[in-house]
C-alpha cells in the first residue's frame, strides 16, 4: 500500500515538473536568478522597460524582429539571431520571458525562441503583476549584457506556411485555431484588415488559456478548455490571429503545458492570408 502510494505521489510529481517546464514562478526564477546563465527578458515596450522593469531585465522588442512588410512577419533567422546575440541571449541560455500580464508579448518572443532553436525558453508566471505583488527588486536602469553568439537550429515543425494552412483548411486531421477575440472572429469588431476569418478556423481567444492573474491555468483545466473546442492531441494543430502575436501564448499551453505532438503558429497571419484571399465572414 505504501509503495502504490509513494508511486503515485512520484507520478504527481512528474505531471507538475511536465507541467511546469516552460513556466516559472516567481519563487523558483529567485532560485536560479544570480546563474550567469540566465537571462531575464521584458517584452513589454520599450516606454513601459524605460519606466520601470525588474531588476537584472534586458529587453527586447518584439516588432525588432519582423520584417516591414508582411507585416509582422518574421525577419531572415540570421538577422533575429544576429539582434539576440548583440543582446547577450546565447540559444544555451535559460532565457525567461515577461510583460504586463497579458502573455502576448512574452509569448510571441517565446515561440519566436523555440522556433529558432532555443534550448530553454521559460515565461514568468503571473510576469510582472506577480512580481509586483511579491515585492521584489524593480529598477529603471537598463540592462546591458555582453554580446554572445545565438546559434541558431530551426524547429520547422513549429511554424505554418500559407500553403500548409490552405492544406489544412479542407483537412479533418487538422484544426485551425483564430485565437482572436469572438467579435473579431465574427466579423463584429472594427479592423483594418478584411472582416471575418479562414475558412473552417474554429475560434477559442487566448485570454481564455490565463487567470485573472495573469497565470497559466492548470494543466487540467487546460486539457478541459482545449477537449471542449475540438483541439485534440491527435489533430494537427494551427493557430493565427491578425500577426499571430495572441498566439504564442497558447503554443506554450498547447505544446509545453499540455505536451501536444503537432502544434504550429501561422506566421504570415491574417495580414497575409487577406493579401491573398477573401476571408470567410
Amino acid at each position: 500500500m505504501k509503495k502504490m502510494i509513494l508511486l503515485a505521489f512520484v507520478c504527481f510529481l512528474g505531471m507538475q515538473m511536465t507541467f511546469a517546464q516552460d513556466v516559472i514562478s516567481v519563487k523558483e526564477f529567485l532560485k536560479i536568478k544570480k546563474d550567469a546563465n540566465v537571462v531575464l527578458v521584458s517584452t513589454r515596450k520599450a516606454s513601459d522597460y524605460a519606466k520601470v522593469h525588474i531588476d537584472g531585465a534586458i529587453h527586447v522588442n518584439h516588432k525588432d524582429l519582423y520584417k516591414a512588410s508582411p507585416k509582422s512577419t518574421l525577419k531572415p533567422t540570421a538577422e533575429i539571431a544576429k539582434m539576440l546575440g548583440e543582446k547577450g541571449i546565447s540559444n544555451t541560455n535559460t532565457i525567461v520571458l515577461y510583460d504586463n500580464g497579458s502573455g502576448k508579448y512574452s509569448g510571441r518572443v517565446y515561440w519566436i525562441l523555440k522556433y529558432m532553436g532555443a534550448k530553454d525558453v521559460k515565461i514568468l508566471n503571473g510576469h510582472m503583476k506577480a512580481w509586483r505583488m511579491a515585492r521584489k527588486p524593480v529598477t529603471k536602469n537598463p540592462v546591458k549584457r555582453k554580446a554572445t553568439t545565438f546559434a541558431v537550429n530551426l524547429n520547422k515543425g513549429a511554424i505554418a506556411t500559407i500553403a500548409q494552412v490552405k492544406k489544412a483548411s479542407n483537412n479533418a486531421a487538422a484544426v485551425i485555431v483564430d485565437v482572436r477575440s469572438a467579435d473579431e472572429y465574427k466579423g463584429i469588431k472594427e479592423s483594418k484588415l478584411p472582416k471575418g476569418h479562414i475558412p473552417s478556423a474554429i475560434n477559442l481567444e487566448f485570454k481564455k488559456v490565463l487567470t485573472t492573474k495573469s497565470l497559466l491555468k492548470s494543466k487540467e483545466d487546460l486539457q478541459a478548455l482545449f477537449t471542449a473546442a475540438g483541439i485534440t492531441k491527435d489533430k494537427e494543430v494551427i493557430l493565427y490571429c491578425e500577426s499571430s502575436v495572441r498566439a504564442g501564448i497558447m503554443y506554450l499551453a498547447l505544446k509545453s503545458a499540455l505536451g501536444y505532438p503537432n502544434v504550429k503558429v501561422y506566421d504570415g497571419a491574417l495580414f497575409e492570408w487577406t493579401a491573398s484571399e477573401v476571408v470567410q465572414k
